[in-house]
């Protein structure tokens, strides 16, 4: 992606920050006023225009201060360009989750979930496979995608809240992505910052083991302390899952495949792809009646079997359960259902580019930056500078790279190791970029697992204790180390 930093002398703090409070403001009216009933939904379009408002609002700026309106343009066509990858990945997922649900494999992964995770095991279990996964995969989004919707279903059918289950697999599925050496984002923020991978990952693992830990306990509290509701109900759930698809482990054979390939590099928009056309056959091959259904044909010939299986692909599919528990576990809308993350995406990408082509978003860091009068200021200006890239630029890879190009000499001349640098970018530039609405990382989790990030945010434990646990090794200088050790080392 463009890694350079635009720069407007002419933009004065206060004009910079016009376009973020008016965006802050309007969004928490919509979501927290206007939006509020049960039956609303903000991401239906209207969060989506106030991007644009606020991007109206920052070009009026640019063009106060000289900024040529082509010159925005260029800039938020460079910011869609760099989600094209993003946005084919969140169709493609939609298309798989599709496809798993109408073959069986996401049926079959709740029905023996069920029998193996109990509720008191259930949270911090969720965490355990999520972090494993992630781990393996080098990826946050293809383990929400795969075993997150899995686990999601597993427990909604326990009675769990789904913020609390979705809180759980994000929390697992970052704490991989931040210390999986293929990892796109633990690779990104060394080079930004001038150490090499392996350094970054064990200097980092310093927070974020610690941060992992009480992350573990809180869920292991909260399993303990919850009471569900779906314990009771298991053998109906069992019943009813086994009565509407053909529950097989052969099924399991299509996501050991999918997650196999990923853990051998393969490019994660192929092995879904992958994922996708296996389901599909697997669905022919053991859910014939479902295909069948799809399409009301009473046979299945080669075009039933190809329409039922592109339905599931595109356009919502619904199976049939008389267990209204099961209900919206059996719903799957396909590529359909992404269209509105991928329209918040490109709306948040409007913003961004226009504050970046404006000169804001370096303003914002420089004005951070000057605050940096100690070691611990240093630490906490490059914290902030992260999170507000995150809400400002939408987008988690700029959330590291303009910090980590401004804050580098400020590292160096106060006589930082590299990897302080590359650590606080991957303590808050990546794991709190899930925890905004409009972030591409926020919008791709809600839209895949099916959970607004409100509803996650207070359980996305991992997420929120990472920016605290970076600054409180600063705050009391532990393991922070000193760039004439690394001379000497």
């Amino acid at each position: 992606m463009d890694t350079k930093i635009i720069k407007n002398r002419e933009l004065k703090l206060w004009e910079a920050l016009i376009p973020v409070f008016a965006l802050i403001g309007i969004l928490a009216y919509n979501v927290l006023f206007a939006y509020n009933g049960p039956d609303d939904n903000a991401l239906g379009g209207s969060n989506q225009f106030i991007l644009l408002l606020g991007g109206g609002v920052a070009a009026i700026m640019g063009y106060f201060t000289k900024v040529p309106f082509h010159k925005m343009l260029d800039e938020v066509a460079n910011n869609i360009k760099s989600t094209a990858g993003a946005i084919l990945i969140l169709l493609m997922v939609g298309a798989l989750a599709g496809t798993w649900m109408v073959s069986g494999i996401i049926p079959s992964m709740i029905y023996y979930g069920l029998q193996i995770l109990s509720p008191a095991v259930f949270l911090p279990a969720t965490l355990i496979i999520c972090s494993v996964i992630s781990i393996a995969t080098g990826s946050s989004w293809t383990t929400s995608a795969t075993v997150g919707i899995a686990l999601i279903g597993i427990g909604g059918a326990l009675g769990f809240e789904l913020g609390m289950v979705a809180g759980a697999v994000i929390s697992g599925a970052y704490f991989g992505d931040k210390l999986s050496p293929m990892s796109d984002t633990t690779n990104l923020a060394p080079a930004m910052a001038g150490t090499d991978l392996f350094t970054h990952i064990k200097y980092m693992s310093l927070t974020t083991v610690p941060t992992y830990i009480i992350t573990l306990i809180l869920f292991i509290i909260l399993g303990l302390s919850v009471e569900v509701t779906g314990e009771a109900n298991t053998d109906d759930l069992l019943n009813s899952i086994t009565t509407s698809f053909n529950v097989t482990p052969w099924l399991f054979l299509v996501p050991i495949i999918v997650i196999g390939l990923i853990v051998k590099k393969t490019e994660p928009l192929v092995a879904l792809l992958v994922g996708t056309l296996l389901a599909g056959i697997f669905a022919i091959i053991f859910q014939p009646e479902i295909v069948n259904g799809i399409t009301g044909a009473e046979n299945m010939t080669f075009k039933s079997a190809y329409k039922g299986v592109m339905q599931a692909i595109t356009t919502e599919v619904i199976v049939p359960t008389e267990n209204k528990t099961l209900a919206d576990l059996f719903t799957s809308g396909g590529m359909g259902k992404m269209l509105p993350t991928i329209w918040l995406i490109l709306c948040a990408m409007v913003f961004g580019g226009i504050m970046d082509a404006i000169g804001a978003l370096s303003r914002i860091s420089e004005s951070l930056l000057k605050l940096a009068h100690s070691t611990f200021g240093l630490f906490a200006s490059t914290v902030g500078s992260c999170l507000a890239l995150n809400i400002t630029a939408s987008d988690q890879y700029l959330a590291i790279v303009v910090p980590g190009k401004m804050f580098a000499k400020a590292y160096k001349d106060k006589g930082l190791a590299p990897e302080n640098l590359s650590r606080t970018l991957e303590d808050t530039g990546t794991v709190t970029s899930v925890l905004v609405p409009w972030n591409t990382c926020g919008a791709y989790q809600a839209g895949t697992l099916g959970v607004s990030t409100l509803d996650y945010l207070p359980y996305a434990f991992f997420n929120i204790l990472s920016p605290f646990m970076t600054l409180i090794f600063a705050a009391f200088n532990i393991k922070i180390k000193q760039l004439v050790n690394t001379i000497k080392e």
